[in-house]
């Protein structure tokens, strides 16, 4: 059945709330849950907490334009010397919704927020994650600050965590700070408006630039990924819009990645548990030598994440365009990450993409639970009060985390794919040259360059690996499942 002209909105909808269904994650609140969020409030700068209020400082947001759950606030402060003191607060989530409530039964079931091209499941309810518990413009918010000294060099000299109030100075998105950052844009109005802020932010992109190349030295990986999404003309798909990075999204990275790595070394010297994100080393090594091969580049036969980053950025200079396919396959040969609880005598895996062993998910607790339950670990380690779940608990939440978040991915996945199915599905025998992404018994993937789209190579699949280029021929869609179909053709000319 052709689709062209049906509602691709609806279409996307239904096929989303199914795929979560199939995935056990739970598409709707419960009545308990909705119950429950009448019942909160914001809590009040007047309450006696002791915490710190720093809500005059110059914190900002700086996230996509149409994102409304707003996790974290950022700012930057010359010190001594060369020094630079960069400030994260983060919401405090845990102020509103508690270990046990039925809103946080919800959200440990689901572990994470979906986003798919026509619906959003959030894990906690918007009225929480987009007002209550979102850093708003110009809204007191309780937060968790991780405070950062850093060095001329990028390197990390001392850190602290503490409970404070802030207020969002300024809501910026990422790709108008970015175009102004670069020269290629002019100054957002929301900028001008605050005495000091483009001094600031300008100061946050020296220092997160400093502090991406110090851990890239020490062997963090030059990965890009290809991301796109649907734009839509009314209720149909137009086009797959490419979603790339830029100077304003890589401060908000290099200062999470920075302060998710303070959080699990806190807690560490509290003599508390974490759950640690960890991406253990590549389980196709051998693949990954044999691709930099192909390139005329030696990599070693153990895995080093300093050789694999001297050969991506190699290549990214050599071939930019073509950068991000190599990037995939060099993500699917590393493996997927995963969670693991941490105990203080205990020594997980670190994360081999970025060259840290110490890493917590902790910035998010909007629309991740891992960072929700570090969250909770976090104020009992400040309080002075006993961790808040057993060995055992964290265990089993990392386990349950873990397959959460995948079955998340795949809805994600699966709704994406039946957007490009519906964008294909009049283009069924025409040819492309494409990239393959993924060779196991399961089956045989190409990802295209002239459309940002990932299909299985059901016919001339034998002999292909991960990183051949191959043309081949769309041959089928089923948008209701996001099959797309191709056969190989021949080796590609590109």
């Amino acid at each position: 059945m052709n689709t062209n002209d049906q509602n691709h909105r609806t279409i996307l909808k239904d096929i989303a709330h199914r795929a979560m269904i199939e995935r056990d994650l739970l598409p709707d609140f419960s009545s308990e849950a909705l119950a429950e969020l009448e019942r909160l409030q914001v809590p009040s700068p007047t309450n006696g907490e002791h915490v710190r209020d720093m809500r005059s400082l110059l914190w900002v947001s700086i996230d996509n334009g149409d994102s409304r759950d707003l996790d974290q606030l950022t700012l930057a402060e010359a010190l001594h010397g060369d020094n630079i003191q960069v400030l994260v607060a983060i919401a405090d989530v845990d102020s509103l919704i508690k270990d046990g409530s039925a809103i946080d039964e919800h959200a440990r079931h689901n572990t994470t927020s979906v986003y798919t091209a026509a619906e959003i499941f959030p894990m906690l309810p918007e009225k929480v994650s987009t007002d209550l518990a979102s850093l708003n413009f110009n809204e007191d918010r309780l937060s968790i600050v991780v405070e950062m000294v850093i060095d001329a060099d990028g390197s990390l000299q001392d850190s602290n965590i503490y409970r404070a109030w802030v207020c969002n100075q300024a809501k910026l998105s990422y790709n108008s700070v970015a175009a102004w950052l670069d020269g290629s844009g002019e100054i957002p109005e929301a900028i001008v408006a605050v005495k000091g802020l483009a001094e600031n932010l300008q100061m946050q992109d020296r220092v997160a630039k400093s502090m991406k190349d110090f851990r890239h030295t020490n062997g963090a990986l030059s990965l890009e990924t290809i991301e796109t999404k649907p734009v839509f003309d009314g209720d149909q798909i137009r086009v797959l819009e490419m979603q790339e990075k830029n100077r304003a999204k890589e401060i908000i990275e290099d200062f999470m990645v920075a302060a998710n790595g303070v959080t699990a070394r806190f807690l560490s010297a509290h003599k508390f548990p974490s759950i640690r994100r960890v991406v253990r080393v590549p389980k196709r090594w051998d693949r990954i030598v044999k691709i930099a091969a192909e390139y005329k580049f030696r990599l070693p036969d153990a895995p080093d994440s300093k050789a694999l980053e001297e050969f991506l950025v190699k290549q990214k200079a050599a071939d930019p365009l073509r950068f991000p396919d190599l990037s995939l396959s060099v993500i699917k040969l590393l493996g997927a990450g995963e969670y693991i609880a941490e105990f203080p005598d205990g020594d997980v895996p670190g994360h081999f993409g970025l060259a840290v062993k110490d890493y917590a998910h902790s910035t998010a607790p909007n629309r991740r639970y891992p960072d929700l339950l570090t969250q909770r670990l976090l104020k009992s380690a400040l309080e002075g009060k006993p961790t808040p779940y057993s060995k055992d608990e964290l265990d089993v939440l990392a386990a349950h985390c873990t397959e959460a978040e995948d079955a998340a991915n795949k809805v994600e996945r699966q709704v994406s794919k039946s957007a490009a199915a519906l964008l294909l599905e009049s283009r069924i025998g025409e040819r492309f040259d494409g990239i393959v992404t993924g060779a196991s018994e399961k089956g045989t993937w190409v990802r295209l360059f002239s459309v940002p789209v990932e299909g299985k190579v059901v016919q001339g699949f034998e002999g292909l690996d991960v990183g051949n280029r191959i043309r081949v021929q769309l041959t089928s869609v089923n948008v209701q499942q996001g099959f797309i179909d191709f056969r190989k053709v021949s080796a590609s000319k590109y």
